[in-house]
């Protein structure tokens, strides 16, 4: 088949993706303002957001993870024109979100005393403890938000959590430096500011959501009438049944970056730092991937509700190609700026922390370097993850991607994290060969359902 018949679908790829990355984007933009306010603070401060978030992003993943059932499943209802599918759909998941999202809220205040469990630095686990306090009510309006989010995603309306989430950056970043620093009369509160700040941010990004939906033609009647604890059984084990794998998958992966935070804590406070800067460097790129991941579950569950097995190949494939280009080009520029990039997050003007500073900014461009490499693996992974939720796959993947993380990635990460062998750098060895392996294996797995769907099409 002619590169053409892929590369033509890159425009409306864009079209559907590029507000999910601008949205996704703008979350680790605020990460990224926030870890360099923080880190004016000093290398304590910045390893202790870095561990309090380690406990949230774990939580997160599996609210964020869970509410990705919703998109296939209005997707393919938008694509057959069934409202009442779509509706229910939509109803069901946003119930389950808001339930789930005051049990990790608990979960999180119940695993706070493991910090002084895990041989962290003192001084950094004291720091963290007030932070994840606020940020863990923080969890509840985030997961409530992304159920509206991925109904939004599914009806093809992929701008209105990028508008709801960008106005929620802007007001994070204006309360982060007015309570951090203590500007404007506001007390000088710390890491602790900008807690209040995600806290009272993400408030404002669900009641904005609702609010575009609700003036939005075709996604307003979705939100009125909604009998809310009128529930039907099959459809809330229907989404259980694929929010629970897809809960899991994106826990393995950010679990095993989170198990790299760790890692990186038993060596001190400045690989930790480091680690933090490394990681939320390639968040940044991660999210572009992702806008490619929900364009794939969109366009894909728009198919499968269609039947058209062979057109779902050829866009998923046209997808994959996109994030392919994307992510070498992230790479070629990790490459080259790996030296410099790590010194926008700390003062080495500093007298006082000058030897820290330039400890931890020599081994953030170290793994710079690995993550440039695995930025392909990651771009391919994340991909075939959409595609294969799009086609309502999961449990497999779920499998597929545990043995890539905790049975190889981890491994590596332990032995070659050792002090004694490459420190950090081996902790980062260790991820590149868990995404490595996981693209494999999900591209195998989407490329054998994909063919047996168009085989079994043309009988």
């Amino acid at each position: 088949m002619q590169l053409q018949n892929y590369t033509k679908e890159f425009k409306y790829n864009w079209q559907l993706a590029s507000p999910v990355m601008l949205g996704m984007l703008g979350h680790t933009f605020v990460s990224l303002v926030d870890n360099i306010m923080v880190g004016q603070l000093g290398t304590a401060e910045l390893a202790a957001v870095s561990l309090g978030n380690s406990f949230v992003f774990i939580a997160m993943s599996l609210g964020i993870g869970f509410s990705t059932a919703i998109t296939p499943l209005v997707a393919e209802a938008d694509a057959e024109e069934d409202f009442k599918k779509g509706k229910s759909s939509f109803k069901h998941g946003l119930f389950l979100c808001t339930v789930l999202g005051i049990l990790l809220f608990l979960l999180l205040l119940l695993a706070k005393p493991i910090m002084y469990m895990m041989k962290q630095p003192i001084e950094v686990v004291e720091l963290a403890m007030p932070y994840l306090n606020l940020v863990a009510i923080s969890l509840i309006p985030l997961i409530i938000f992304q159920g509206f989010k991925q109904f939004s995603d599914g009806l093809s309306l992929t701008k209105f959590p990028m508008y709801a989430t960008l106005l929620s950056n802007i007001i994070n970043i204006v309360l982060n430096y007015v309570l951090i620093f203590g500007k404007f009369g506001f007390p000088e509160l710390g890491i602790v500011g900008a807690a209040y700040g995600t806290l009272i941010s993400r408030g404002v990004m669900v009641w904005h959501i609702w609010f575009l939906l609700k003036r939005k033609e075709k996604s307003k009647a979705y939100l009125e009438h909604i009998k809310f604890f009128v529930l039907d059984t099959l459809m809330i084990k229907r989404i259980l049944n694929l929010g629970a794998p897809s809960a899991m998958q994106m826990f393995f992966e950010v679990a095993i970056f989170t198990a790299a935070i760790w890692l990186s804590g038993l060596l001190g406070k400045n690989p930790q730092a480091a680690n933090q800067i490394a990681l939320n460097l390639s968040s940044m790129t991660f999210m572009v991937a992702t806008g490619l991941s929900v364009a794939a579950m969109i366009r894909v569950g728009n198919q499968k509700g269609l039947k058209n097995y062979y057109e779902l190949r050829r866009i998923a494939f046209s997808i994959f190609l996109f994030g392919i280009i994307l992510a070498s080009i992230f790479a070629i520029i990790f490459l080259i700026f790996h030296e410099y990039l790590p010194m926008l997050y700390l003062d080495l003007n500093d007298a006082k922390n000058f030897i820290d500073n330039n400890e931890v900014v020599s081994i953030a461009s170290n793994l710079l370097v690995v993550a440039a490499i695995f930025q392909i693996s990651d771009s391919i992974q994340v991909v075939m993850l959409g595609a294969l939720r799009g086609l309502q796959d999961v449990k497999i993947p779920m499998l597929l991607v545990f043995f890539s993380y905790w049975m190889v990635g981890f491994p590596v990460c332990w032995f070659l994290g050792k002090e004694t062998v490459y420190g950090s750098f081996g902790i980062w060895i260790g991820l590149l060969a868990g995404l490595t392996i996981a693209a494999i294996l999900l591209y195998i797995r989407f490329n054998f359902l994909t063919k047996k769907l168009i085989g079994k099409g043309l009988k």
